[in-house]
């Protein structure tokens, strides 16, 4: 199809990995442990026989470099590294010592599993160095050194961090300005998808619910891609710019002016379809074309079709701003922009078990005793699966119902990761020469689906594991058959101690992101009722809009696979309260560029605030509603003309919806825009 002529593989691939981060953080893990494998092979070949632990060693500890290592500088990393080897060493001398007194060896390590746990208090480097002495002692009490051996297995760590480190610094090297263009090109990527839907849609002459559902997830992504390029966007330390002549102010801008053209073109096109000849125009950058357009909009002021008209010219300009920021920054780099050095002082840290992290270590160390027990019951030999499954199930998560679904996601992607690894092992079974090329694919494959999928790693690193086994001869079903087994173990552990122990309520945590949230409204609305305007706005609805997204973290577990049947459709007209909500807030920062003096404004506001105050403290109650089925009036939504009024008057229907009256369910002007999100 002509429309999609120019859409390159390249962009493709920036609009669904924003950065390439995903890219990025797969390449350098499969180059690390490619790397460090050759050259332990060449040391082994030419220089010393290396023990089974080295090999293993430098592997998981590349693979550890490449995901737990998240200082910001070169030099910070290398700090984190160093010490994570040192850690390594030191617990696999430790495991080593131990050897012949096993139950003393289990104890130390579920002590090293409570010190590795609780090191997170310190930030990404207390992560780190926790993770390397957490998978060290794992490997070490795996492969069983003995003491003699421990110079030649203190090779594979020290290969490993000093590969990791090359790779991070020097062959795939960070790169703030880079990443800020990249990213700048995913939100393009995704606003052409948004544009390559619409015109599908103006084609047909028609939009039904199926169509408007994939619009709100293109939304979402480009909500998802719009917040990760700020990021990027080096701000002052107060975070809020002084004025429009800052590069990186201007910078911002463009970036909020294309979300939100973005976002305005899919609400006014709920109620009337754009002609898809202007579509073709705005992705082709017709300006001939365009300029017709824009005497069409003055033509039909009053009409739905003219807002749409509108719209779609806000969108094409902002889209052309933000290709020529591509342009600029293409060719200069993004020179005139300079980086804002981190200030930030180091928080005090509490020892107490009112911090989270600290709960979680408890958390986390009982799981992986309750693993240890049951997995040695199953296998003296193969328990280590069941507690590394009870140690990663905690990693991220936020509350219990979290925990539950990375343990359903690791017990399902081993067991099918297993069935395919099985007859992928025997088909090239006495075939390295494919077998290892395999293997790589997947641990790239792996590593690149980490983010988007915990089920989709732990399936292809199965795989690889199957393979390893192959190439080595030690594959049985017997041996598949113990480690599904130890990682259903592990997994039901975890769970387990999640709900039982310290436990953090799914509602628990969509509280604390709703107040975020209410507290972001509330700053947004006081602040122009206090007569502030321009960037001051625009970082408060920034702000608004990271909190939602929190929200819709908080909020997934209510929707997770054990309760489609029950409460998907409560949990999603939720959400879409809250997104329409956010939307209009942008509109309101937007439009609201002098001081609300108006009566009527000021009288909005008051009436917004007031409606939060009621309903800030209800919480997730609003999660829990019986909602009928959501209609449309087909009102006109004057954008272009009324975007402040309009703002609050949408803040206010959105609010009301949250908590409607058990006889009465209001269906505001604003419900044609209702748009819902998959919890």
């Amino acid at each position: 199809m002509h429309l999609f002529s120019g859409f390159q593989f390249r962009d493709w691939l920036l609009a669904n990995d924003p950065a390439l981060s995903r890219l990025r953080m797969a390449s350098r893990v499969t180059l690390t442990i490619v790397l460090s494998f050759a050259i332990l092979f060449a040391i082994q070949k030419l220089i010393v026989p290396l023990p089974t632990a080295a090999f293993g060693l430098g592997i998981v500890l590349s693979i550890e470099g490449g995901v737990a290592v998240r200082d910001k500088g070169n030099s910070r990393q290398l700090v984190t590294r160093l010490f994570g080897c040192v850690a390594s060493l030191a617990v696999v001398g430790i495991a080593a010592g131990l050897e012949d007194r096993r139950f003393l060896s289990d104890l130390v390590f579920l002590v090293v599993i409570a010190l590795a746990s609780a090191g997170r208090v310190f930030g990404p480097r207390g992560f780190a160095i926790g993770m390397f002495a957490f998978t060290s002692y794992f490997m070490g009490s795996y492969f069983r050194p003995s003491l003699a051996e421990l110079p030649d297995v203190a090779i594979g760590p020290v290969v490993s961090v000093l590969v990791g480190h090359l790779v991070r610094a020097v062959l795939l090297p960070d790169d703030w300005r880079r990443d800020l263009l990249r990213s700048l090109e995913s939100v393009r990527g995704r606003i052409n998808q948004i544009l390559f839907k619409l015109a599908t849609l103006a084609g047909s002459g028609h939009i039904g619910e199926a169509d408007r559902q994939e619009l709100r997830q293109l939304e979402d992504r480009l909500k998802e891609v719009v917040l990760m390029a700020e990021t990027f966007i080096p701000r002052p330390p107060a975070g809020v710019f002084d004025g429009a002549s800052d590069p990186a102010a201007e910078l911002a801008i463009r970036l909020f002016d294309a979300h939100l053209a973005a976002e305005s073109a899919i609400v006014v096109s709920f109620q009337s379809l754009p002609p898809f000849a202007l579509i073709h125009a705005v992705i082709e950058a017709d300006k001939a074309e365009l300029a017709t357009y824009e005497g069409m909009a003055e033509a039909i002021k009053e009409e739905p079709q003219g807002e749409t008209v509108r719209a779609l010219l806000w969108l094409g300009e902002a889209r052309q701003q933000l290709t020529q920021a591509i342009g600029e920054g293409q060719a200069s780099g993004f020179a005139g922009i300079d980086a804002v050095k981190d200030t930030a002082q180091p928080e005090k840290i509490d020892f107490s078990f009112a911090n989270p992290l600290l709960r979680s270590a408890l958390q986390i160390t009982l799981a992986s005793a309750l693993a240890m027990g049951f997995g040695l019951l199953l296998s003296r030999d193969r328990w280590f699966w069941a507690v590394l499954a009870a140690f990663l199930v905690f990693t991220n998560t936020n509350s219990r119902g979290d925990t539950a679904m990375k343990a359903l996601s690791r017990s399902l992607g081993t067991v099918f990761g297993i069935a395919i690894g099985l007859l992928l092992a025997t088909l090239i079974s006495g075939e390295p020469v494919i077998a290892i090329p395999v293997a790589g694919i997947c641990i790239f494959l792996a590593f690149y689906f980490l983010q988007v999928s915990y089920a989709t790693m732990t399936f292809f690193i199965s795989i690889v594991l199957c393979l390893v086994y192959g190439m080595t001869g030690v594959l049985t079903l017997d041996l598949l058959q113990l480690r599904i087994g130890e990682t259903l173990i592990g997994a039901v552990a975890g769970t387990a101690v999640a709900f039982l122990v310290f436990p953090a309520r799914t509602r628990g945590a969509l509280d604390a992101a709703l107040a975020r949230w209410f507290q972001a409204l509330d700053e947004l609305l006081s602040a122009i009722g206090d007569g502030k305007s321009g960037f001051a706005l625009i970082a408060l609805s920034q702000k608004i809009d990271a909190c939602y997204r929190d929200v819709t973290v908080a909020a997934k577990p209510l929707g997770s696979s054990w309760s489609v049947v029950t409460r998907p459709g409560q949990i999603r007209q939720t959400l879409a309260i809250f997104l329409s909500c956010t939307y209009w807030a942008r509109i309101l920062a937007k439009s609201s560029t002098a001081p609300a003096e108006a009566d009527e404004l000021k009288r909005l506001i008051a009436s917004d605030l007031a409606l939060m105050k009621d309903a800030a403290p209800r919480g997730s109650t609003c999660f829990f509603i019986e909602r009928k089925a959501s209609r449309t009036t087909g009102r006109h939504l004057p954008l272009s003309r009324e975007g402040a009024r309009l703002g609050l008057e949408m803040i206010g229907s959105a609010l009301e919806r949250l908590y409607p009256q058990a006889d009465v369910l209001p269906f505001a002007p604003g419900e044609v825009i209702a748009r819902s999100k998959q919890g």
